[in-house]
């Protein structure tokens, strides 16, 4: 009896591990190496000089798309994360995505 507990524990807990990887956002299982790639309705960019002339006046910011954390210009993060893409700040916005909270 403890036996079969103990496997369906086990098969419930592989289950929901499996289920639970992947992707943490749909932006990043999108991603490519365009120029301009769209993503949950945003636009992003690899190079902040095309983002500045799609938004001339918001500032351009860089997302972790991993994270949904963006970093502003001069911050240390600021396009040097393994994954992520430049935007418009009220676009990462409006996707949900937040600024950093220790100003990295």
């Amino acid at each position: 009896m403890q036996l079969t507990f103990t496997r369906i524990a086990l098969a419930l807990v592989l289950a929901l591990g499996l289920a639970t990887c992947g992707p943490s956002s749909s932006r990043d299982a999108n991603h490519s190496n365009s120029s301009a790639n769209s993503a949950s309705s945003q636009t992003t960019f690899e190079n902040p000089s095309d983002a500045q002339e799609h938004c001339p006046n918001d500032s351009v910011v860089w997302v972790n798309t991993r994270t949904g954390i963006y970093h502003m210009p001069g911050q240390r993060w600021y396009g040097n994360t393994e994954y992520g893409d430049y935007m418009c700040q009220p676009d990462a916005d409006s996707a949900g995505d937040r600024e950093t909270r220790n100003g990295q």
